[in-house]
């Protein structure tokens, strides 16, 4: 199997983890951003893909390799699907504290009065081959759920414990990463990028 060298656009080693997890499988070696030298681009889009493609670019662009970037948030239907881009960021916005539980405070209480509970997780990945590369390959996943009125769960991070899974029964924060990985809107973007990278032939089994 060929091996491609790619940099990922984040310096989450989490996401570092889960992203080589299953990309490996089409040949792909991961390096996070900040290994090389390249501090974090700025996301000024209204848009997940657009934020995406300028990180991937920003990475590529700084190292001259190909790059793999994310942008991924929650989308709330009865809120016109804020936050949105805005998701890290939607307390803090509001003056309320940037932090996972003061987003999930700030959710819950701008969802008070709403019997629309639905909501779902985005994820839109990015890989570009070279520098400003006009053929990005763009995936997105997306994870369908609800809501609830108080958060429950201690696994996961950002809204899992206020998202829940009426097929699962539980709220993403309630699953185990294993489980939650085979659901995920990150997962699902992944197993997407994977087929494309083996199809069209940007690596080679």
């Amino acid at each position: 199997m060929t091996t491609l060298h790619v940099v990922l656009a984040s310096d989450n080693a989490g996401k570092l983890k889960e992203f080589s997890a299953i990309l490996s499988q089409a040949g792909v070696r991961m390096t996070p951003q900040n290994e090389l030298g390249v501090k974090e681009a700025d996301e000024p889009h209204g848009t997940f893909v657009e934020n995406a493609l300028a990180k991937a670019w920003h990475a590529s662009n700084k190292t001259g390799m190909p790059a793999l970037a994310d942008d991924s948030g929650l989308c709330v239907a009865a809120l016109s699907d804020a936050p949105g881009v805005y998701s890290a960021r939607y307390a803090a916005r509001a003056g309320r504290g940037q932090s996972d539980q003061a987003n999930n405070a700030y959710l819950l209480e701008q969802l008070k009065d709403c019997t629309d509970r639905r909501a779902s997780y985005v994820a839109v990945l990015v890989f570009v081959r070279f520098p400003n590369d006009p053929r990005p390959l763009i995936v997105e996943g997306t994870w369908q759920g609800e809501i609830l009125r108080e958060p429950r769960g201690e696994h996961g991070f950002g809204y899992d414990p206020c998202f829940w899974l009426p097929d699962l029964q539980r709220t993403a924060a309630e699953l185990e990463p294993e489980v939650k990985n085979q659901h995920s809107h990150r997962g699902q973007a992944l197993r997407a990028l994977l087929q494309r990278l083996l199809t069209t032939q940007r690596v080679q089994p």
